[in-house]
């Protein structure tokens, strides 16, 4: 897909699951990648994968929840390989549970990574991205971010706000030449969602009493198919689209 080969990307939350399927992806079809993380060991491993098979790659290991850093990192990437054309947010947390027995601290820190952390890294590409007149941005959500999920109020409630940031930078940089979109992921076999339930399995089926359908497609997630939505976004494929959010669930979200 044009628009991917020879770009300068820059991926959060690289060290495994999604965002680590989206940082290979980019890099096997042309991208220069900088990978961002806060776990320097998983970080590594997604370096090593990526310089082992020849691709120009970055490691920076960084809390998104911390502007300063963000910027300087951005700064340091351009520097290495040059102006970044494409971003993707893929860094996230998760905690599950009532919303009765939701903490403080759990509810800090998923405001903290999947809100704020999409605004500092969006922030920082589109000072960049915005005066240069081109470029694409796709945060990953997830599909609890528009429809209710039981047990998962403060996870949806960050992830909601991450999507309404991106479709609104989308808008106020369109004039301006750069694209934002949303991928929406459902249950996707990674390290995060085998958090959830000893049983992913059993999500295909849904659960009733949780109000929760299953998946129509009767297949889970995988991480590559995160990956080439992200990638059709970023590319020239998707060069009349913006401020979308798409949903790659199998059909969970019945939308």
């Amino acid at each position: 897909m044009n628009g991917i080969d020879g770009a300068v990307t820059v991926v959060t939350g690289a060290a495994g699951g999604v965002g680590r399927a989206v940082a290979l992806d980019l890099a096997a079809h042309g991208a220069r990648v900088a990978v961002v993380d806060v776990d320097t060991l998983g970080l590594d491993q997604t370096l090593h994968r990526l310089t082992a098979t020849g691709h120009k790659a970055f490691a920076f290991t960084a809390d998104v929840t911390d502007p300063i850093r963000v910027e300087s990192i951005f700064d340091e990437v351009e520097a290495l390989l040059g102006p970044v054309s494409t971003v993707v947010n893929a860094a996230g947390a998760l905690a599950t549970g009532s919303v009765v027995d939701c903490s403080d601290q759990d509810w800090r820190r998923l405001i903290a990574v999947n809100a704020t952390g999409v605004f500092n890294v969006g922030r920082a590409a589109a000072r960049r991205m915005g005066p240069r007149g081109h470029g694409a941005l796709v945060t990953v959500a997830s599909n609890a971010a528009g429809v209710p999920r039981s047990g998962m109020a403060a996870y949806a409630a960050s992830k909601a706000a991450a999507v309404a940031f991106t479709k609104s930078l989308g808008l106020e940089l369109a004039p301006l030449g750069v694209r934002c979109n949303v991928v929406s992921p459902g249950s996707t076999d990674t390290p995060m969602l085998r958090t959830m339930t000893p049983d992913p399995e059993a999500l295909i089926d849904g659960d009733p009493s949780h109000f929760k359908v299953g998946i129509p497609l009767r297949r889970l997630g995988q991480p590559q198919d995160v990956a080439e939505a992200v990638r059709f976004l970023l590319g020239d494929a998707a060069r009349h689209i913006t401020m979308h959010e798409l949903y790659v669930d199998g059909g969970a979200t019945l939308r």
